[in-house]
């Protein structure tokens, strides 16, 4: 006979009765608190007011549209006014909800929902603002996640609770002078990232609005405004971390503890990054590199177009942009075409025929035909000189200047050589061509043995 088992395994690992009891607890909650009239009030009112809001937000919109078209164009203030503008409907929800709170409160009615819905509703007006202000995707990223959970925690009671839990989650650091003990929770770190992030990013702001001024500033040489937006670019950052770690409330002194092992970070996997920074100080400081300067490296041609603070951009006649770290121009050098002066001298080397007698003519004619050439220095009068004496040809070098090497030497040396073809040929001066003089000793035999005849 087979006795049964009033307990199952099943039982043993899932309390059924348990969940049966949760189960029934969470639907009488709803029968009470939501099932009544206040709340079906409530529900109704918000349904409603979508319709006032569907009818006066665009109305309110044309108006202020039509009202600040020709006062406000460009600018952040357009930015805000076109991000208030497409959210004039949701705007107009809010408001009509806080009328709604306001009368259910002045009638002494429960108004609980209508409070939910306008911290929700306002949570999504934030992340939609900076949204269409911002206009960056990460940015908009950051504001979904952080802002429209801690709204919904908020709404249904659940913030404080967590608060206290992210602070239970803490690490020792050590102990002050005092001997008060020092944490670092989970809560003080996800406030420090959120303060960084915002004061990151108005120092960003307060970095791009320096850096416009110091673009209209013509006194101020490329140079040191170069070197003024890097300092801007390290500085603005940290002291953006450091006031978000003093609004945290995190004593600054503990960070000594970790001082070792970021020395020994920096020294192993950051150091090219921190040698390329430390290059980029040195190159502003010293002026031996510039915006604008025009540049040769490894036979490529360019001129510096931005120095940031690990490279230097150099765009190169071809369009294309080169990222030259920093540290490369300090260990490897550069040629630096403009440095101390502009002026640039170009070399055209080129041979003219052994049957040119008069070689004084052909000097004159290059000298010439090179000032007529629009680029080259007037002031500063071409040389041509005679070279050697090459296998087919007599070698020449026409040396001559300009002040623009940024537009490049290869279209200027071409012009020149076209202008001494022109004024050779007006001369009758011979470009020579490979030459090559066959002498023969001796004829081969012929199979007989009989010599060859000569075609002679």
């Amino acid at each position: 006979m087979i006795q049964t088992q009033d307990d199952s395994a099943l039982d043993d690992l899932v309390p059924v009765e348990v969940l049966q009891e949760h189960l029934l607890a969470v639907w009488h909650w709803f029968l009470q608190a939501m099932l009544n009239l206040d709340i079906a009030l409530q529900i109704g009112l918000i349904a409603a007011a979508i319709i006032p809001a569907l009818m006066f937000g665009p109305r309110l919109r044309r108006l202020v549209e039509h009202h600040t078209a020709s006062r406000i164009r460009t600018g952040l203030a357009r930015r805000l006014l076109s991000a208030a503008l497409a959210l004039a409907t949701p705007l107009a929800l809010l408001m009509v909800l806080a009328t709604i709170r306001i009368v259910l409160g002045s009638l002494d009615r429960p108004y609980g929902l209508i409070d939910a819905a306008m911290s929700l509703m306002s949570a999504w007006l934030v992340i939609r603002a900076v949204t269409l202000i911002i206009r960056s995707k990460f940015w908009s990223n950051v504001a979904f996640y952080v802002i429209w959970p801690v709204a919904a925690l908020d709404v249904f009671g659940l913030l404080d609770d967590v608060v206290i839990q992210l602070q239970a989650l803490a690490i020792p650091l050590g102990e002050t002078a005092d001997g008060a003990p020092v944490d670092l929770s989970l809560f003080d770190i996800l406030r420090t990232v959120i303060y960084f992030a915002a004061l990151f990013w108005l120092a960003s702001l307060a970095g791009r609005a320096v850096n416009a001024q110091l673009e209209k500033a013509e006194e101020i040489s490329p140079a040191f405004r170069a070197l003024i937006a890097k300092v801007l670019g390290f500085v603005l950052p940290v002291a953006a971390l450091l006031i978000a770690l003093q609004l945290t409330g995190f004593n600054i002194a503990t960070l000594a503890i970790f001082s070792g092992a970021v020395g020994i970070g920096v020294g192993l996997g950051l150091q090219k990054t921190v040698a390329n920074f430390a290059a980029g100080f040195t190159l502003l400081a010293d002026k031996s590199i510039k915006p604008g300067d025009a540049l040769e490296i490894d036979g490529t041609f360019g001129w510096v177009t931005e120095m940031q603070s690990r490279y230097v951009s150099i765009r190169t006649r071809d369009g294309t942009e080169m990222l030259i770290p920093n540290e490369r121009f300090i260990v490897e050098g550069v040629i630096n075409w403009s440095k101390s002066d502009r002026a640039v001298r170009v070399h055209a080397p080129f041979g003219v025929s052994y049957a040119t007698e008069d070689v004084e003519l052909v000097q004159r004619v290059a000298i010439e035909a090179a000032q007529s050439v629009e680029r080259v220095l007037a002031d500063k009068t071409p040389v041509c000189n005679l070279m050697g004496y090459g296998a087919s040809s007599v070698d020449f070098d026409l040396r001559f200047w300009i002040t623009d090497p940024e537009n490049g030497l290869s279209n200027i040396r071409s012009a020149v050589n076209v202008a001494l073809w022109k004024a050779f040929k007006a001369h009758d001066i011979e470009f020579p061509f490979p030459q090559l003089d066959i002498h023969v000793k001796e004829l081969p035999r012929s199979r007989t043995g009989a010599r060859i005849a000569s075609p002679d």
